[in-house]
């Protein structure tokens, strides 16, 4: 009887150390020599430059002894995000990246969704090379799509403007009111056969099953698609919509492209050429104010879509 009590504490003593041995021991230091590749550069090429970059919004530059004196950086608080909210290019950007948004991102996922919808079906021949066809764009770098894009925009050199010259029609794609979706074309022609690889890949997944029993209830080809495929693939429209969304505010490399051949993109266009303009000018306190508040915008609208795209869908 008096043996048994030493004899459970040691069995408890030895078991605990043992767990505590597996947990914090080679087990541990495997787990963490598979995270090391990820965190170290997550932590060094992503979180501290957005915390330097928060930092530097919160910083401004004072001057000392007039004109020719000295300057220096000190803590301001939120002046530079008063000065952002200030600026009327900043919200002539915002409105302008928002009519694009509203415009191109639904244009583009419907296209896409009907690229997709139409490789899933069985009545199309020669699917692997429509679907590498459609992708294939997105292997082009965004600044090289719209430098290829401007040869078909220029009215000096275009073949596409002598052609519809030679029928009668004079379009003028750099002009004020197109060159805002000429730079949309661009990005449409980019991105859509990204976003549709996507959906087909979420309609890959669809038990056949449920095709085949559509189709015994007197479903068409029509039915089944709009009824069926569309509302099982939702989550993948909302993750690719999402993605438009985030990638509409970072627009940058077609405007800035097409600047160069007209005068009717300033250097302003958008928020991202506006934050770069502005570091351009040396100003690096505004320029992070500004990417700043341009990131909490994305959050917003990318985050607030899909919650509320979410709950209606019931996911």
């Amino acid at each position: 009887m008096t043996d048994i009590a030493p004899r459970a504490t040691r069995v408890v003593a030895s078991t605990g150390g043992r767990r505590r041995h597996r947990g914090g021991g080679p087990r541990g230091r495997t787990i963490a020599a598979f995270l090391t590749p990820f965190f170290l550069p997550f932590v060094l090429f992503y979180l501290v430059p957005v915390g330097y970059a928060i930092w530097q919004s919160f910083l401004v530059v004072r001057r000392t002894g007039g004109q020719y004196g000295t300057s220096y950086t000190t803590f301001g608080g939120f002046e530079q995000y008063t000065k952002v909210f200030q600026n009327d290019e900043f919200w002539s950007s915002i409105g302008r990246i928002g009519l694009f948004g509203v415009v191109q991102v639904p244009v583009m996922l419907f296209v896409a969704l009907i690229m997709a919808l139409l490789l899933d079906t069985p009545l199309l021949k020669l699917k692997s090379f429509f679907r590498i066809t459609a992708f294939m764009p997105y292997a082009v770098p965004g600044v090289i799509a719209a430098i290829m894009w401007s040869y078909l925009y220029s009215p000096q050199i275009s073949p596409l403007v002598d052609g519809l010259k030679s029928v009668g029609l004079h379009p003028d794609f750099l002009g004020p009111g197109a060159v805002l979706w000429s730079a949309a074309n661009v990005s449409t022609w980019l991105w859509t056969g990204y976003n549709m690889l996507i959906m087909f890949s979420a309609l890959q997944s669809i038990p056949q099953e449920l095709y085949e029993a559509a189709k015994l209830d007197g479903a068409s080809n029509w039915a089944i698609a709009w009824q069926i495929k569309v509302p099982i693939i939702a989550p993948s429209i909302i993750l690719t919509t999402v993605f438009s969304i985030i990638g509409t505010l970072q627009l940058y490399a077609e405007p800035a492209v097409l600047r160069q051949i007209s005068s009717n993109i300033s250097s302003t266009y958008t928020p991202n050429m506006l934050a770069y303009a502005v570091a351009s000018g040396n100003n690096y306190q505004q320029a992070a104010a500004i990417s700043v508040v341009i990131a909490v915008i994305t959050f917003v609208l990318s985050f607030g879509f899909m919650r509320l795209t979410s709950k209606k869908a019931g996911l």
